[in-house]
């Protein structure tokens, strides 16, 4: 029987975010930002176990209590250099210890991006389960989009029509996955359907909204504290 299982490669070190404390650890409504995303995932009942991908020198998740996650979380401090790198890693670790199988479905989802809901969650497993290759999460993209220079002079204007925005989780049965990820090596990919697209394959859009963004500016931080706050305290 086909199986569900997530990874949130936390590995990163969130430079961008103007501390010195990995952004996944930043205090999100009294919680670790890594925590929502778990907690999301953890309440699926398809989802037979989470994988989190830490760096092997990582100090900071220690020091938080996840014992409430504890029947489905499993840390492998196996992080590479980048998120593909940790993604691979993840997965080899997981094989290796027999915990998944060839058919099982992955689905990789980013620890900032802690607004994912339930809905949207619910929704990619459903559209995706009978699929042959899996898909993404994602949503048009609705902005004029500039192409510049160097000097940040516009060059020209990006037609947006059948542009879309990726966003997490990102599903595909670990064998396909792992194939991807390891063909990519060489490759400059920043999420892993772009990994599977390098193989020729199209994976599948789900609409999502743009709630589930991904924090990467301080500024961003206080909009996702916004969002959890109002949907805790309806």
């Amino acid at each position: 029987m086909t199986r569900f299982f997530t990874l949130i490669p936390a590995a990163g070190s969130g430079s961008r975010m103007d501390s010195e404390l990995p952004k996944q650890y930043l205090f999100l409504n009294d919680k670790p930002m890594i925590y929502h995303s778990i907690n999301t995932l953890y309440h699926n009942k398809l989802i037979t176990s989470i994988f989190v991908v830490l760096a092997p020198d990582d100090c900071n998740w220690i020091k938080h209590d996840w014992s409430e996650f504890s029947d489905k979380l499993i840390v492998l401090n196996c992080g590479g250099a980048t998120r593909a790198e940790s993604v691979l890693n993840g997965l080899a670790i997981a094989k290796q210890r027999n915990l998944i199988d060839n058919n099982d479905w992955i689905l990789v989802h980013d620890a900032a991006r802690p607004c994912l809901t339930v809905v949207q969650l619910d929704k990619l497993i459903s559209e995706l389960t009978h699929d042959e290759v899996g898909g993404l999460l994602a949503v048009p993209v609705s902005d004029t989009l500039k192409r510049s220079n160097i000097d940040n002079l516009v060059m020209r204007t990006e037609p947006r029509e059948n542009l879309w925005q990726a966003q997490t989780p990102q599903m595909f049965r670990y064998e396909l996955l792992t194939k991807a990820l390891q063909n990519a090596k060489k490759l400059h990919i920043t999420d892993d359907a772009s990994a599977i697209e390098a193989l020729g394959l199209h994976p599948k859009l789900i609409l999502s909204d743009t709630y589930n963004f991904k924090v990467t500016y301080p500024k961003d931080l206080a909009l996702a504290e916004l969002i959890i706050h109002q949907r805790n305290n309806p």
